[in-house]
């Protein structure tokens, strides 16, 4: 019993004072030199990521930029189109308008109907355009860029689609005109055979 005493004594004196390396396999080895140039190289890659980071932000800016302007083109634009419909509308009473109120051909009884619809037309045109005054002018419940542009874009279709309506109007009492002089030239031509 003895030598199987010593057998595990030696066992684990051997275990024990061994190689180191049959002891340490697999822990790590603390390097010096690595650590800093491992450090180094965190401390830059911090830097380009705080750059990259600024770079980001400032192009998000940029962008943001971009579309306020063309937010504000757009805004411009609609106005700009507003303007010229009332102007088309306005220019379009005042010659054609006339021209079919001094028609005989027009009965009296319809230049009332035709008056108080085109003035109709006109206040409608004339709204519009306060609107869109009060709503460039001021922060009109606070609305955003899109919102604003939005909303002009819809009162520019409005312009669009008044004077189109004008327009048909005006066409139909010329066809009422046109049509009412054909039948007074057949029925008051000569009748010579």
């Amino acid at each position: 019993m003895k030598k199987q005493i010593n057998i595990w004594g030696l066992v684990l004196t051997l275990t024990l004072l061994g190689p180191a390396s049959a002891v340490c396999q697999g822990m790590p080895v603390y390097d010096n030199t690595n650590f800093i140039s491992l450090t180094k190289s965190l401390v830059e890659s911090a830097k380009q990521t705080s750059q990259l980071l600024q770079t980001v932000a400032f192009l998000k800016q940029q962008k943001e930029n971009l579309e306020k302007v063309t937010r504000v083109v757009q805004q411009l634009h609609a106005v700009k189109e507003i303007a010229k419909s009332n102007e088309r509308l306005f220019g379009m009473v005042q010659n054609d308008l006339s021209a079919i109120l001094n028609s005989p051909y027009i009965k009296i009884e319809e230049l009332t109907k035709i008056t108080d619809s085109f003035t109709q037309l006109l206040d409608n045109s004339l709204a519009t355009a306060e609107f869109v005054e009060e709503i460039l002018s001021s922060d009109y419940l606070k609305m955003s860029d899109a919102e604003r542009t939005e909303i002009l874009k819809t009162k520019e279709r409005e312009a669009k689609e008044m004077l189109s309506i004008s327009r048909l109007k005006m066409k139909r009492y010329q066809d009422i005109i046109s049509f009412r002089r054909m039948q007074d030239l057949i029925n008051h031509r000569a009748t010579n055979y």
